[in-house]
């Protein structure tokens, strides 16, 4: 049966959709040795599918998961056309075509991210309705107060909608400076980072350390290491994945 190729690559777990469609438009991806075109259809039993000149395997492909610790000044992404480095340049040749991220740190951030093929999983990560816990840690300008920390818990309204976090605590502090620890439970683009601007607080770093049950492990930037099996489960079950399995 024919369906789009960015479809059929992202079923066989070989990238997500928006890499497919990427790959397709730099030229890597061929349907019986014609370069594929946006909005291409194949019949993968049928058809001839390679991508970088390599047969695109029959059937899904294992699923794999694993903890990435971003570096600050790197893409959470695969590709960037201006040429950055991306987390791609970090993972080992064979899994390159076989991860992504499971939603993004922006480039000045660093810390853990999340790699997989599964995109059941990654959809029930991200979404905010599954309630999954993201711990970062931030130095910010200035000393947070005690009414600060229930503000950024009590919310507050940004200019896309009201944001919170479910924890916010004090890590240490310095003349200028300090470190405070946040749980949330959104995604949004640079949600930290305006929430403490907002209250007066620039980020001067940030630096995520924890998804759901998941930590850094002590992975040093740039690290990669396999989720545990405790670790894929704690996820599973707080993302509701185990409940709609029953």
């Amino acid at each position: 049966m024919e369906m789009r190729l960015q479809k059929i690559l992202a079923q066989v777990g070989l990238c997500s959709r928006r890499r497919a469609e990427e790959l397709i438009a730099q030229g890597r991806v061929t349907v019986n040795g014609v370069p594929a075109q946006p909005g291409t259809k194949a019949d993968p039993e049928r058809d001839h599918i390679k991508v970088d000149g390599k047969l695109l395997p029959l059937g899904p492909a294992p699923k794999v998961y694993y903890a990435f610790y971003k570096p600050r000044e790197v893409l959470s992404s695969l590709y960037d056309p201006q040429g950055r480095p991306t987390v791609r340049d970090f993972l080992p040749r064979r899994l390159r075509l076989r991860l992504w991220p499971v939603g993004r740190l922006d480039y000045h951030s660093e810390g853990l991210l999340l790699l997989t093929n599964d995109g059941q999983l990654t959809h029930a990560v991200l979404h905010p309705s599954r309630g999954v816990e993201k711990t970062y840690q931030v130095k910010v300008k200035g000393l947070v107060e005690p009414k600060t920390l229930q503000r950024l818990q009590r919310g507050l309204r940004l200019p896309d909608g009201p944001a919170r976090a479910v924890r916010a605590r004090l890590l240490r502090a310095a003349e200028a400076n300090c470190w405070v620890e946040l749980t949330v439970l959104e995604g949004r683009k640079h949600l930290v980072r305006r929430m403490l601007q907002a209250l007066g607080h620039p980020v001067l770093r940030l630096r995520r350390v924890r998804i759901d049950g998941v930590g850094l492990g002590g992975l040093a930037p740039g690290g990669l290491r396999p989720l545990t099996e405790k670790e894929l489960q704690s996820l599973r079950r707080h993302s509701g994945l185990l409940r709609e399995a029953v």
